[in-house]
C-alpha cells in the first residue's frame, strides 16, 4: 500500500526489515536516490473513484450559477445564501463521517456509503421531474453523501502516502478529481447536443458514472487490513470519548484551522467570480457553463507541480500564495482590463488558488493529526472552511444587493487582504524537514507536546 522500494533494493535488503521500514515510512530512501519516487496505489484507485464521480457531479451542477439567478430570477442575496448553503449543509455530517471513520478504522466503508448516496440523488433528480422541492433534495442527498465521504477518503490519502510525499500523493488525486470536473460539463452538453435537450438521458448517465465509482472503489481500494493505522489510544482517553474537542487543544493543528476559517470567510466562490465575469463581458449566456472549465484546466496542470513543491519548501507558503492568486483575480475584476485580457486572468488566477490550497491544505494539517483521529481533524477542518465560506457567500451576496458590484469587490479585496495577514501571523511555521516527519501514532496529549515545539517560528 504504500510506496515500493526499487528492486535493487529490495533484493538487498532482508524482507523482515524492508516491513519495518515500510511501517516507519522509510522505506522511500532507495526511491529518493533513485529519482523513482512514486504514488501508491490506493491514492491512484481514489483518484479514479474521484475522477469517474466527478464527471457524474459535474453533469448536473454546472448550470446551477446560471439556472438560480438567470432563469429563477433570484436575487444576488438570495443566490448568495443559496450557494453557501449548498456548501456549508455539509457540516455536521462532515463531523459525523469522520468520527465513524476514525471510531473502527472504517474509512472505506464509511466513504463508500458517501459515494453511493451522492450516486443514488442523480436517481432522485431523474424522478423529481420538475419539482423543485424533488430536486432540492436530491441535491441536498448529493452534498450530504460528499460531505460524508470527503474526510474519510483524505485520511485514506494520508494513511496510504508517506510523510514525504504527501502533498505528491494530494496533488494527483486532485489533479485526477480535477480531470473528471473538466470532463462533466462537457458530457452534459454532448448528451444535450445529442439527445435535443433531454435533461433525463443527462441524469441517468450521471448515475452510471456515480455507480462506476462506487464500484471502483470496492474492487481496488483496500480496507482496514491495507491501512497504515496507529495503535489504538487508551479507552478512557479524552481523546476517545471527545475527538473533536482533543484535536482543538493541539496548538499547530487549532493554528491551521483558525487560518483556513479565517480565509474562508473571505473567500466569495467562484461562482460569484463567474456571474462577474459574465457581466462585465456581456457574453452570451449559453457559454457561461463552460466557464469552470478554464479554471479547472489550469487546477490540473498545476495541482501535481504545487504539490512536489509544497513537499520540498513546506506547505505553508503554497498556501498562502495560492489566496493570494485569489486576491488578484479579485483585483483584476475591479480594474479596467476588460476582454480576453479578464477572462483569462481571472480563470488562470483562480485555477492557481485551488492547484495551491485544496489538495496542500490537506497535506499541511496531515502531520499535526494523530493518525487514530485523521478523518476526524480533516473533517474538523473542512466543516470549518465550509461554514466561513457560507458566511462569505452571504455576505458578499447582501453587500451586491444593497451597495452594488464595485463597493461589494471592494470589501473582498479588503476582508481577504486582512485575512492573509492574519493567516499569516497564525499558521505554525513547520519548514520541510518538520513535514518529512512521521506524524503522531499517539494520544491527542502526547500529540500536544510535539506540536508545542514544532509550531515556533524556525
Amino acid at each position: 500500500m504504500y510506496l515500493a522500494s526499487t528492486d535493487a533494493v529490495a533484493k538487498t535488503k532482508n524482507k523482515t526489515k524492508v516491513k519495518a521500514n515500510s511501517q516507519a515510512g522509510a522505506g522511500t530512501e532507495g526511491e529518493a536516490k533513485s529519482g523513482r519516487v512514486r504514488v501508491a496505489g490506493p491514492v491512484l484507485a481514489l483518484g479514479a473513484v474521484s475522477l469517474v464521480t466527478d464527471i457524474s457531479s459535474e453533469m448536473v451542477t454546472a448550470v446551477l450559477p446560471l439556472y438560480f439567478v438567470l432563469q429563477l430570477g433570484l436575487s444576488p442575496l438570495q443566490f448568495g445564501f443559496l450557494d453557501g448553503l449548498y456548501n456549508g449543509v455539509t457540516a455536521v455530517v462532515r463531523l459525523i463521517g469522520g468520527y465513524a471513520a476514525d471510531r473502527g478504522g472504517r474509512h472505506k466503508l464509511v466513504a463508500g456509503g458517501g459515494y453511493a448516496l451522492s450516486a443514488l440523488s442523480r436517481l432522485g433528480l431523474l424522478l423529481a421531474g420538475g419539482a423543485t422541492a424533488g430536486i432540492g433534495a436530491a441535491l441536498a442527498a448529493d452534498r450530504v453523501g460528499k460531505g460524508v465521504r470527503t474526510a474519510p477518503r483524505d485520511a485514506l490519502i494520508s494513511l496510504s502516502s508517506t510523510p514525504d510525499t504527501l502533498g505528491r500523493s494530494f496533488g494527483v488525486h486532485r489533479a485526477m478529481d480535477t480531470t473528471g470536473a473538466l470532463l462533466g460539463p462537457l458530457a452534459a452538453f454532448a448528451l444535450l447536443w445529442a439527445t435535443a435537450d433531454a435533461y433525463d438521458a443527462v441524469f441517468v448517465v450521471s448515475f452510471c458514472f456515480g455507480l462506476l465509482g462506487v464500484l471502483i472503489l470496492v474492487a481496488f481500494v483496500p480496507g482496514r487490513h491495507g491501512e497504515r493505522g496507529p495503535a489504538p489510544a487508551p479507552p478512557g482517553s479524552t481523546a476517545v470519548r471527545a475527538p473533536v474537542l482533543g484535536l482543538l487543544r493541539v496548538p499547530a493543528f487549532r493554528r491551521v484551522l483558525g487560518a483556513a476559517a479565517l480565509l474562508g470567510a473571505a473567500t466569495i466562490g467562484d461562482a460569484f467570480l463567474y456571474l462577474l465575469l459574465q457581466r462585465r463581458l456581456d457574453f452570451a449566456v449559453s457559454w457561461f457553463p463552460l466557464l469552470p472549465l478554464g479554471s479547472a484546466a489550469v487546477y490540473l496542470l498545476l495541482a501535481v507541480p504545487v504539490g512536489r513543491l509544497a513537499d520540498r519548501v513546506g506547505r505553508r507558503v503554497p498556501f498562502l500564495a495560492g489566496h493570494a492568486a485569489l486576491l488578484g483575480g479579485y483585483v483584476l475584476l475591479l480594474a479596467p482590463t476588460s476582454g480576453l485580457a479578464l477572462l483569462i486572468g481571472v480563470l488562470l488566477l483562480l485555477g492557481i488558488f485551488y492547484a495551491a490550497t485544496d489538495g496542500v491544505l490537506m497535506a499541511l494539517a496531515t502531520p499535526v493529526l494523530p493518525q487514530g483521529r485523521r478523518a476526524s481533524g480533516m473533517a474538523l477542518l473542512q466543516t470549518g472552511q465550509a461554514l466561513a465560506r457560507l458566511i462569505a457567500a452571504a455576505g458578499f451576496g447582501a453587500a451586491w444587493t444593497l451597495w452594488g458590484i464595485r463597493p461589494a469587490l471592494t470589501c473582498a479585496v479588503l476582508a481577504l487582504t486582512v485575512a492573509l495577514a492574519g493567516a499569516a501571523r497564525l499558521l505554525p511555521r513547520l519548514g520541510a524537514a518538520a513535514c518529512h516527519e512521521t506524524p503522531a501514532t499517539t494520544s491527542t496529549a502526547e500529540s500536544d507536546a510535539t506540536t508545542e515545539t514544532t509550531e515556533r517560528p524556525s
